[in-house]
């Protein structure tokens, strides 16, 4: 039986070019070259028995690829045709609706005393609104492939305040900006460190082991750290006791005023009750009025770079540590203070992802100068 003529091929001038330089690619794929070769092959007229000699493939994958690059002569007719494959296990309307469950609340489907979804409650509110019943691993599969945990819940707080983000352009330009000899400090209270003594001193780790820390352990009380951090600089200045009051916060800014006797300082707190009120207009008075103090926005004390070396001293020192006193708490929190203005102080490179950004042109000159005394202040 005489053999079915092959194909002419007639490739366009912009497309020849283009599989000549997937040919001389040297990141194109084997593959893609191959299928490359036999257009360009077929395009000069060559035979099928030709190409399979040059290239040295099967005179099916031959015909293949010619019979497919006369009928579609554009880019797509080098690439494979989608497959058919096995028919889905789940119908489209029943993968939908499970996606749609599991983006509601369960009590909007009478799921009750369940706040966040499992898949054994997906499965049964499933069943009930389609009358269609799904595995537990059939239902892991179709939230897996939409990338969807139900069962994970991440903190978030909104900040209620009005004038959210004219306060925060109005701290951010502080810290970028500050007036020319003024301090920017932020202050805040850490409270509720718990001085608690383990039963056994902690195992360091083995191979194939974490590290353990006994369970058991003694309280000792707690005490309150009220600190100061200087966002140029990156010193502390702290005070640790056993309450949190007035008192104890006006004695910690008369230290501040010893630390810092000349120029205006700006104090960035919360708007804690002690942080109001006509104390602090007394305050600013009695050191000359150089004490200006500025509120971050309702719930957004992350504001306060100081919240930043809490998350150090927590990490550091607070952690995995056993105190036999509430005072050897403190003396090891006042010694962490004193180590890291000594060796460890530096500005923080502070980044608030926010409108402000746009508003303030000299945000690259101010890095540039940040991260030039970040490196003069480390040792």
């Amino acid at each position: 039986m005489a053999r079915a003529r092959a194909k002419s091929v007639l490739l366009p001038a912009p497309l020849r070019q283009k599989l000549e330089h997937t040919t001389r690619s040297p990141k194109a794929s084997q593959r893609d070259a191959q299928r490359a070769r036999i257009a360009l092959l077929a395009d000069e007229g060559w035979s099928n028995e030709q190409i399979q000699r040059e290239l040295d493939c099967d005179i099916k994958t031959v015909r293949k690829w010619r019979n497919r690059i006369a009928e579609v002569a554009d880019d797509a007719m080098l690439q494979d045709r989608a497959r058919s494959g096995r028919p889905p296990r789940v119908a489209t309307a029943v993968h939908y609706e499970l996606i749609k469950l599991a983006c509601s609340r369960p009590d909007e489907h009478k799921v009750p005393f369940e706040q966040v979804w499992t898949l054994e409650q997906l499965a049964k509110a499933l069943k009930f609104e389609t009358q269609v019943e799904l595995s537990r691993t059939e239902i892991w599969r179709v939230l897996q492939g939409a990338s969807l945990r139900p069962h994970r819940v991440r903190l978030w707080l909104h900040s209620p305040d009005p004038d959210f983000r004219p306060k925060v352009e109005a701290i951010c330009k502080l810290y970028l900006e500050p007036p020319a000899g003024a301090t920017v400090l932020c202050v805040d209270e850490k409270t509720g460190m718990q001085a608690l003594e383990h039963r056994f001193v902690m195992q360091p780790c083995r191979s194939r082991q974490a590290a353990r820390k006994e369970f058991e352990y003694k309280r000792h009380g707690t005490r309150t750290l009220i600190g100061a951090f200087n966002v140029k600089t990156g010193e502390v200045v702290a005070r640790c006791g056993p309450t949190r009051t007035a008192a104890d916060l006006l004695a910690f800014m008369d230290k501040v005023a010893e630390r810092y006797p000349t120029g205006d300082v700006y104090i960035v707190w919360d708007n804690l009750n002690i942080h109001h009120g006509a104390r602090w207009n007394e305050f600013s008075a009695r050191h000359g009025g150089r004490f200006h103090f500025v509120y971050t926005p309702l719930h957004a004390s992350w504001v306060n770079q100081i919240e930043l070396w809490f998350s150090i001293l927590s990490r550091r020192v607070l952690k995995n540590a056993s105190f036999g006193s509430a005072e050897e708490l403190s003396r090891c929190v006042l010694d962490f203070v004193r180590h890291w203005n000594e060796h460890d102080a530096r500005p923080f490179r502070w980044k608030f992802r926010g409108q402000w950004r746009a508003t303030l042109p000299s945000y690259a000159a101010w890095a540039s100068v940040r991260a030039h005394d970040e490196a003069a202040c480390r040792p």
